[in-house]
């Protein structure tokens, strides 16, 4: 029987969510990380806990089918994969930093400069893109500390929350791409493989859709639920039921997160009360 060779961060910032989000597709596998190679219980899989770096190159070889992996780093490697599905988690940007007492932020700052970076290639095709000449130096790690060495007049790296860079005495100027986790895969998978992984995007739909919704129960005075019903965004129509109280019913919807807040302020305004929001867990539409 055909299995799925995924491959996933052996340790880092990838390593936990992408673990989670197999397990909440219900993928269980016995702990992995002093492993190099772990079969699935419940599901034709392989996971396989590999460098972050090397992930890409086994990728485009089929030594793996798919991967969970940062979409920058797949960016830099630029290697022949597809991207199947953004995850939504781990979201970073590759950004270029200057020392905090730089007071400008125009690219322009980098001409003739130096730059360290372990993303030669992606900041190699931005400075050519925007015409600015400027040696880059390759670092593999640490590469917060160069300016204060004296070993490069700025950097481009990874940024999520700017901290690190705050901690370095540097400040963020100019992002080159934003990223985040991305489910990839090797473009000569075979036909069962095909199966198999489409298989697998079911679940992560269901389980991303689940995330990135709340559903949510209300109380509405009955001349009031066709003014409520034209708020919310539902998939087809929200669910009405009579409560024991003469003149009320009860509304169940969804909700998407991005538009949550201001939703539920319509609805206040409008007359609802006693709203309950609840996690989903799975949700398949």
């Amino acid at each position: 029987m055909s299995k799925l060779k995924i491959a996933i961060q052996k340790s880092g910032r990838l390593y936990e969510e992408s673990i989670q989000l197999l397990k909440d597709c219900g993928i269980s596998a016995s702990n992995g990380k002093d492993q190099l190679k772990v079969s699935v219980e419940n599901f034709p899989m392989e996971i396989m806990y590999l460098r972050n770096s090397d992930i890409p190159q086994y990728l485009e070889d089929g030594v793996v089918d798919i991967a969970i992996v940062g979409e920058n780093l797949l960016i830099e490697k630029n290697k022949k994969i597809d991207i199947v599905e953004k995850l939504g988690f781990s979201k970073c940007r590759v950004s270029l930093a200057v020392p905090k007492d730089i007071d400008t932020n125009d690219l322009s700052f980098f001409n003739g400069k130096k730059i360290a970076t372990s993303y030669p290639n992606t900041v190699r095709e931005f400075l050519i893109k925007n015409n600015i000449q400027a040696d880059i130096h390759i670092i593999s790690g640490s590469v917060e500390i160069a300016p204060n060495i004296g070993l490069a007049d700025g950097i481009c790296d990874i940024v999520s929350s700017g901290s690190t860079l705050f901690k370095n005495g540097l400040r963020e100027t100019v992002t080159i791409l934003n990223s985040e986790a991305v489910l990839a895969k090797n473009k000569d998978l075979s036909e069962e493989n095909e199966a198999l992984l489409s298989k697998l995007l079911f679940r992560i739909n269901a389980v991303q859709t689940a995330r990135n919704s709340k559903y949510i129960l209300m109380n509405i005075p009955n001349n009031k639920i066709a003014e409520v019903t034209k708020i919310l965004p539902v998939l087809k129509s929200p669910t009405v039921l009579p409560l024991a109280e003469e003149g009320w019913s009860s509304i169940h919807t969804v909700i998407k997160e991005d538009a949550f807040w201001d939703i539920i302020e319509q609805l206040k305004a409008a007359g609802a009360e006693g709203i309950l929001v609840l996690e989903i867990e799975k949700m398949i539409l």
